[in-house]
C-alpha cells in the first residue's frame, strides 16, 4: 500500500501527515503539529516517529510568487511551451528580475471567467529564488523527495466534491493565501500579509511561548458581534484574536470584491481554524456566501473516533501528501526540473596539458637509457614505485589471510546450521501440536467475548438516548429551544434548534462539543425567519 509523508513548513511551525492509499481509499496514518528551533532536527524526528524513511516526502516551497497571462489554446504543444517561456522572460526583463536566479513552473487551465475568452488558456506562473529551491532539496537530501509544491495549489485536492463550484480557499497560516477556483479550475492566488503571525505574536509576548500562544488560540471561542461581550472561561485573548481576524476578513473582502468570478463558497483552512467558531464569525461577515471549515473529503469515513477538526488542523500537510500519492499537477513540482549544481563544469574542462603535466611527462622520459645516472625526480618516482608494490603485496597477504579464516568459519557455521535445523524440525513438530490446541481454545474465547460484547453493546445503546436527553437538559442555554431530536441511524443524532441570536446557538454547539455530549459536532447555515434563527446540529453519540 503506497504511502506519502506531507510536510508543511511555516515559520517556527511544521505540520505533518502520513497518508496511505489502498486502491481508491485514502487514510491518514499519522499527523501532528510541532514547533521547532532547528528545522532539520525536527524533520528527522518526524520521519522517525512516522517510520517514513523509505516513502516519498512532499514539502511546500516557500516565498513563492505568482504571475498570470493568457495564450491562445490553438497553439501546438511545442509552440505553446516556447510562448510560455518567452512570456516569462519578458516579465523578468520588464520587472528588473534576473531570470537566471529564478526557478519557475507553470499551471495551464481553461479560461472560465469570461465567455468571450473561452478560446484562451490561463497560465499561472509560480516562481521562486533558486537558492530557496536548493535549500528545500538539501533539507530532504538524505530521504526520498516526492515533490516540492506551492501549498495554495494543493489545498483544492481536499475538496473532491467542489468541481462545479466557484470557491475561494482561505488558508490562514503565518500569512494568508487565497486560492480562487472556478468550476474546479484554479484561476488565481492572492497573498496578504495579515495572518496568524499577527495574532500569535501578541499572545506570545504575554505567554513567552509560541506553543502556549497556539494552545490559547485553540481554547478561544469567538462569537458574532452580538455576543462578543460574553465572558467565557478560556477567552482571555478574545479581543486580540477578534481584532486580528477582523483585519484578515477585510483583506479577504477586498480580494473577493476584485474577483471577476462570482464566489459561492468560502472554505477556511490553516492554523486559523483552531479558533473555535471561526466559521460562524466569517459567516456573519459573508452572509451571501456559504462559509465552512475545509475538511478532507475522505476523513469522515476512515476514523470515527477522531474529531475531523483535528485532521483539518493539518490540512496543508494532508494536501501535499495527497498530491504526492495521486501525482497531480506535476508541472508545478519544483523538485523535478532544473539542476543548480553546475560548479564542477570548470574543473572537468580544465586544461591539464600545461605546467605540471609536461613536467611529469618529461620526468618519465627514459631517453638516455638506464646507464644514465638517475636524477632527483627519477629517484622519487622509483621510491614511489617501491611503495606501491609493497602496498599491493601487503594487501594481497591480508586478503589471503582473511579468505582462509573466512572459509574456516564458513565450515564451522555450516555444521552449526545443520545441527540447528534438526532442532528446529523438532520444535516445529511440537509447535504444530500446540497451535492445534491453541486454535481450539481461541475459538472458544472468541465466542465468549462476542457474546459479552453483544450484551454490553445492547445495554449501552439502550441507555445512551436517556443519558443524552439528561445531559442536554442540564446544559442547554437560556434562549435556545429544541424543536426536534432524532436518532437517524446508529450513533447519528440530528437536533433542530432555534434562538433569537447566533451566539446562543454557537454557545450551545460549543457546549455539545466541549462537554463531550456529542462527537464530530457540525451545524448548518442558520435560517433567519421573522427574527428567529433555526439551525440543524449534527453529531455522533460518544460510544
Amino acid at each position: 500500500m503506497p504511502s506519502c509523508l506531507g510536510l508543511y513548513v511555516d515559520k517556527r511551525i511544521i505540520k505533518y501527515a502520513k497518508v496511505s492509499k489502498d486502491k481508491k481509499n485514502l487514510k491518514v496514518e499519522a499527523y501532528g503539529v510541532k514547533f521547532y528551533e532547528n528545522l532539520e532536527e525536527t524533520i528527522e524526528q518526524i520521519i522517525k516517529e512516522t517510520f517514513s524513511f523509505q516513502i516519498p516526502i512532499c514539502i511546500n516551497i516557500s516565498d513563492e510568487q505568482y504571475k498570470y497571462s493568457t495564450l491562445l489554446n490553438l497553439l501546438k504543444p511545442k509552440d505553446l511551451e516556447k510562448a510560455i517561456d518567452t512570456e516569462f522572460e519578458y516579465f523578468c526583463s520588464t520587472n528588473s528580475k534576473n531570470k537566471n536566479t529564478l526557478e519557475y513552473r507553470r499551471l495551464i487551465s481553461q479560461n472560465t471567467t469570461n465567455n468571450e475568452d473561452r478560446d484562451k488558456l490561463n497560465i499561472i506562473y509560480v516562481y521562486a529564488n533558486k537558492i530557496t529551491v536548493v535549500e528545500r532539496i538539501q533539507l530532504l537530501d538524505a530521504y526520498k523527495i516526492g515533490l516540492i509544491s506551492p501549498i495554495a495549489l494543493t489545498l483544492p485536492n481536499l475538496n473532491q466534491f467542489a468541481s462545479g463550484e466557484n470557491s475561494v480557499y482561505v488558508n490562514i497560516e503565518d500569512k494568508t493565501e487565497i486560492t480562487t477556483v472556478a468550476q474546479g479550475k484554479i484561476q488565481k492566488i492572492d497573498k496578504i500579509d495579515k495572518g496568524m503571525a499577527n495574532i500569535l505574536k501578541v499572545i506570545e509576548l504575554r505567554e513567552n511561548s509560541l506553543s502556549r500562544a497556539y494552545e490559547a488560540c485553540k481554547n478561544t471561542t469567538v462569537y458574532t458581534k452580538a455576543g462578543q461581550n460574553l465572558k467565557i472561561d478560556g477567552n482571555e485573548y478574545l479581543e486580540e484574536i477578534i481584532l486580528g481576524l477582523s483585519d484578515i476578513i477585510e483583506e479577504v473582502k477586498k480580494v473577493i470584491d476584485n474577483n471577476e468570478i462570482q464566489i459561492d463558497n468560502i472554505y477556511l483552512t490553516g492554523t486559523g481554524i483552531v479558533i473555535n467558531n471561526i466559521d460562524l464569525f466569517f459567516q456573519e461577515n459573508f452572509m451571501d456566501k456559504k462559509t465552512e471549515i475545509l475538511i478532507p473529503y475522505f476523513t469522515e469515513k476512515t476514523n470515527t473516533k477522531i474529531n475531523v477538526k483535528d485532521y483539518a488542523e493539518v490540512n496543508s500537510a494532508i494536501s501535499l501528501a495527497m498530491q504526492g500519492l495521486e501525482a497531480k499537477q506535476e508541472d508545478v513540482n519544483f523538485s523535478n526540473k532544473g539542476n543548480t549544481m553546475n560548479t564542477l563544469k570548470t574543473i572537468l574542462t580544465a586544461d591539464v596539458g600545461k605546467g605540471t603535466g609536461k613536467q611529469i611527462l618529461k620526468a618519465i622520459d627514459l631517453k638516455g637509457s638506464l646507464q644514465k645516472e638517475l636524477d632527483t625526480v627519477e629517484k622519487g618516482m622509483l621510491r614511489l614505485a617501491y611503495i606501491i608494490v609493497f602496498i599491493i603485496l601487503f594487501y594481497v597477504g591480508i586478503l589471503y589471510f582473511l579468505t582462509t579464516n573466512i572459509n574456516t568459519k564458513i565450515d564451522e557455521t555450516q555444521a552449526v546450521i545443520s545441527d540447528t535445523n534438526q532442532k528446529i524440525a523438532q520444535v516445529s513438530s511440537y509447535k504444530s501440536l500446540v497451535d492445534t490446541r491453541n486454535s481450539e481454545y481461541q475459538d472458544i474465547i472468541t465466542q465468549i467475548e462476542q457474546n459479552n460484547s453483544n450484551a454490553s453493546e445492547a445495554y449501552t445503546s439502550k441507555m445512551q438516548i436517556p443519558i443524552l436527553l439528561n445531559k442536554i437538559m442540564n446544559t442547554i442555554p437560556l434562549g435556545v429551544q429544541l424543536t426536534s431530536i432524532e436518532n437517524i441511524s446508529g450513533k447519528s443524532i440530528v437536533i433542530q434548534a432555534r434562538a433569537e441570536k447566533y451566539d446562543q446557538l454557537g454557545y450551545f454547539k460549543t457546549v455539545l462539543a466541549e462537554e463531550g455530549i456529542l462527537n464530530n459536532v457540525t451545524t448548518s447555515k442558520g435560517e433567519n425567519v421573522n427574527g428567529v434563527i433555526t439551525v440543524t446540529i449534527r453529531g455522533d453519540l460518544p460510544y
